[in-house]
C-alpha cells in the first residue's frame, strides 16, 4: 500500500518536471508582424455562406480554366476545389459556366456615384470595383469623398486618384503659366493630404484646361509627392493623334524622373495620319519596361472616344475659365482666330469636316443629341460649309457645351493594343441613367464587348487573358489588395457569366442597353446581381490606399 503510493508519488513528479521541460524547450512566440490577416480554412463540419458548384473556373491569372466549386464565408474565398466538404447557407449552380474575379475597372468618372448607388450600368458589365479621379479631374478632399459611404453604401466597391487638373483649379484658378514656389507648395500640400487620406494616385489631364497650362516639371514635382507615399501616375496625354509618340515620351519621363509607375490612360491611335501603326507607341512602353520602368495602358474596346465640346477649342481660349472664354468669344477679331484655328486642326487630322464628331447630350437642345456637328450645323444654320461648322461649335459652348462622341480610330489598332500583356480594360464612363442622351456604349457594354467580341469572335485574346485584364492586371497596377484572383483567402468579388453567349447590346446610335449573358455578381460574398436581376445589396467599399510599410 506505501509503496503504491509512493510509485503515484513518483509519477506525478515525473509527469510535472517533464511537462514543464517541454514547455521550456518551446521558441518564446514573438508579437505578429503586421500583414494581411488570414481568412481561416473551414473544417468539413463548418457552414458557409455560399457555395457556387459546378463552375468553369477563369481565376484571374492568366491559367487555363479549371473546374471547381467556390465557398465563401464572411466576404472572403475561403475554399477551391473540385469537391467540397461542409454546408452553406445558399447553393449556386453554375450551370458550367464561368466563374471569375469581379472585374475591376480602373477608368471610371464617378464623382457622382453617391447620387446613383446601384451603379447598374457597371454592376451588369460585371465590374465590381472602380477607380474614378481619373483624366486630371476628382474631388480635391478625398477622406470625406470615400466617406460617403456610411450615409450612402454602394454595389460597388471605390477608389480614387486624386487630380492634378483639380489641385491646380483649386490653388490657380485657371491661369495659364507656371506656379510660384508658394503654389506649387500649396498644391504638394493638397496632393500629399489626399495621398494621406486614401487616393491611389496622381491623374492628369494634359489635354484639359488647366492641366494643359502645366509644364513636365511640375507634374514630376507634384508625381513626386505620390511616390514617395506608395502611390501611382495616371495620365491621360497631352496628345492622342498626330503627337502621341512625343506624349508617351513626356509620361515615361514622369515615371522616371518621379520614381513611380506609370498608367497611361486609354491609349489610342486618334488620327488618320498613324492608323496602322499602333506598335510604334507601344515600342516605347516596351522598352521603357525594359529599362525596368513599370508602365502600363488602359484601353475600352471602341473606336470612339468620347469628351466634351470644348476640347476642340485652343487653349489660350479657355485659359482663366469660362467667363474670360466668352468675353474672347464676343470679339469679333479672336472669334475669326478661333475659328481659322478649328479649320486648322480639322487640316492637321486630314479630316474635311466635323462629321466624325457625334453630340452625345447637348442640353440647350436635345434634338441634336445623336447627330453629328455637319447635321447638327445644317439643322441650325441652313447651310454645312465649314465656316458654318466652326461657328456652329463656338455657338453651342457659348450655349453650355455639350459631351460628344469623337469617331477616331480603327478596330486593328484597338486589337494591336489589346494584345499586349501591359494591356488593361477599362471604360472610361460615368454612371449611366437610362434613357438620357445618346452617350457613349462603352458605358453599358465595354467589359461584355471584350469577351464577346474580341475574344468569341475575333479571336484576339484567349478567354483567360482577357479576364486577366479585367482582373488581377488592375489589381496588381492600382494595389488594390486582395482582389482580382479566385483563391483562398481573396475578397469574394466574383461575377458569373456565359462565354458563349455574353454580349454588348448598347451600340452608338442606341446605346441605352445593358449587356446579356451575365447571370450573377457578387461583392464581398454578396449577391448584387442574381439571376439577371439587381437584389438591392450594397455591400461595396471604400479602397484606400494603404499607408507605408501597413497592409490594406
Amino acid at each position: 500500500m506505501i509503496w503504491s503510493q509512493r510509485r503515484l508519488w513518483w509519477l506525478v513528479i515525473w509527469w510535472f518536471v517533464a511537462s514543464h521541460w517541454a514547455v521550456a524547450q518551446k521558441p518564446a512566440e514573438t508579437a505578429p508582424e503586421k500583414a494581411p490577416e488570414k481568412t481561416p480554412v473551414p473544417t468539413s463540419f463548418e457552414t458557409y455562406d455560399v457555395l457556387i458548384t459546378n463552375a468553369r473556373v477563369v481565376d484571374g491569372t492568366g491559367n487555363p480554366w479549371f473546374r471547381a466549386e467556390v465557398a465563401i464565408k464572411d466576404g472572403y474565398i475561403v475554399r477551391v476545389g473540385r469537391k467540397l466538404p461542409g454546408r452553406a447557407t445558399t447553393v449556386v449552380d453554375a450551370k458550367g459556366h464561368i466563374l471569375a474575379p469581379g472585374f475591376i475597372d480602373v477608368h471610371a468618372h464617378v464623382e457622382d456615384i453617391f447620387r446613383y448607388p446601384e451603379a447598374e450600368n457597371f454592376i451588369r458589365m460585371g465590374v465590381t470595383t472602380l477607380v474614378t479621379g481619373n483624366c486630371g479631374s476628382s474631388v480635391t478632399d478625398v477622406g470625406a469623398f470615400l466617406g460617403g459611404y456610411k450615409e450612402t453604401p454602394l454595389t460597388v466597391n471605390l477608389a480614387t486618384l486624386i487630380a492634378h487638373g483639380s489641385v491646380r483649379a483649386a490653388v490657380m484658378n485657371y491661369a495659364n503659366r507656371e506656379p510660384t514656389s508658394e503654389e506649387l507648395a500649396a498644391m504638394k500640400r493638397l496632393v500629399a493630404k489626399a495621398m494621406d487620406d486614401g487616393a491611389v494616385g496622381l491623374s492628369t489631364g494634359l489635354i484639359y484646361v488647366p492641366g494643359s497650362f502645366a509644364k513636365t516639371d511640375e507634374i514630376v514635382a507634384l508625381a513626386e509627392v505620390v511616390a514617395a507615399a506608395g502611390g501611382l501616375y495616371v495620365t491621360h496625354m497631352r496628345n492622342e493623334g498626330n503627337g502621341v509618340l512625343e506624349a508617351i515620351a513626356e509620361a515615361i519621363t514622369i515615371g522616371e524622373r518621379a520614381g513611380l509607375p506609370v498608367d497611361i490612360s486609354h491609349l489610342k491611335v486618334a488620327t488618320p495620319r498613324l492608323w496602322g501603326q499602333a506598335d510604334r507607341a507601344l515600342e516605347l512602353i516596351r522598352a521603357a519596361r525594359a529599362r525596368g520602368l513599370e508602365v502600363t495602358v488602359d484601353q475600352y474596346a471602341y473606336t470612339a472616344s468620347s469628351t466634351s465640346l470644348e476640347s476642340l477649342l485652343p487653349d489660350w481660349v479657355l485659359a482663366g475659365g469660362r467667363e474670360e472664354a466668352l468675353r474672347r468669344l464676343a470679339d469679333a477679331t479672336l472669334r475669326a482666330q478661333v475659328k481659322e484655328e478649328l479649320k486648322a486642326n480639322l487640316k492637321a487630322k486630314t479630316r474635311e469636316d466635323f462629321s466624325y464628331a457625334v453630340v452625345a447630350f447637348y442640353g440647350a437642345n436635345v434634338d441634336y443629341n445623336g447627330k453629328n456637328l455637319v447635321e447638327v450645323t445644317r439643322l441650325a444654320q441652313g447651310t454645312d460649309d465649314l465656316d458654318a461648322q466652326t461657328e456652329q461649335i463656338l455657338v453651342m459652348y457659348e450655349q453650355g457645351g455639350a459631351g460628344m462622341i469623337y469617331h477616331t480610330m480603327r478596330e486593328d489598332d484597338v486589337a494591336t493594343i489589346m494584345r499586349e500583356p501591359f494591356t488593361m480594360v477599362a471604360s472610361d464612363a460615368g454612371v449611366r441613367k437610362l434613357g438620357l442622351g445618346v452617350p457613349h456604349p462603352r458605358g453599358y457594354g465595354n467589359n461584355a464587348r471584350v469577351l464577346g467580341r474580341f475574344v468569341r469572335e475575333l479571336g484576339v485574346l484567349r478567354l483567360e487573358d482577357a479576364v486577366r485584364k479585367m482582373t488581377s492586371l488592375p489589381a496588381q497596377t492600382f494595389r488594390l489588395g486582395r482582389r482580382g484572383l479566385v483563391q483562398e483567402g481573396f475578397i469574394a468579388d466574383l461575377v458569373l457569366f456565359d462565354d458563349r453567349t455574353i454580349q454588348d447590346n448598347a451600340t452608338y446610335d442606341d446605346p441605352h442597353h445593358f449587356p446579356t449573358g451575365i447571370q450573377a455578381v457578387f461583392v464581398r460574398g454578396v449577391a448584387v446581381l442574381q439571376d439577371g436581376k439587381l437584389t438591392g445589396a450594397r455591400p461595396g467599399q471604400a479602397i484606400r490606399r494603404a499607408a507605408a510599410g501597413e497592409a490594406r
